[in-house]
């Protein structure tokens, strides 16, 4: 599951454009200070490309979290499930039967409506915590 998505082409476009944005008199002069290739990499180009990094890094991010079709496709045990397609279950059959036990009838609306808007905020929280986090690269 992981293999086949590891890298998009619109990302790798995206970043080979910043790579190539680095100017090429940095480069020129690192070398002539002495640098080598894996010197001017690692302490030229990755530092000025850290923001299109950080936004590869949610890009992704953002992508595998909210992936639930391929593990629809390729997984039969539900052991195996994302949370994705858990939470997604969830979501399409809206049984709160099992969930409740001394609910009346007229509760029961009200109480399944809760529980989706749960699952959505349990969908979304992990992604709100990680902006923050990439804001301080960018």
């Amino acid at each position: 599951m992981i293999i086949p998505s590891a890298m998009t082409t619109w990302n790798l476009i995206v970043m080979r454009t910043s790579f190539q944005a680095v100017p090429v008199a940095l480069e020129e002069s690192a070398r002539i200070d002495g640098a080598s290739d894996w010197t001017i990499l690692f302490r030229i180009v990755i530092p000025l490309s850290l923001p299109v990094i950080a936004v590869m890094v949610l890009f992704y991010g953002v992508w595998h979290w909210n992936k639930w079709f391929d593990a629809l496709i390729y997984l039969r045990n539900r052991e195996l499930f994302p949370l994705q397609l858990i939470l997604r279950e969830i979501l399409i059959q809206n049984d709160t039967g099992s969930m409740m036990t001394s609910v009346s009838g007229g509760d029961r609306m009200p109480i399944g409506e809760t529980i989706k808007y749960a699952t959505i905020m349990v969908a979304t929280l992990p992604i709100l915590f990680l902006y923050p986090f990439l804001q301080n690269i960018l």
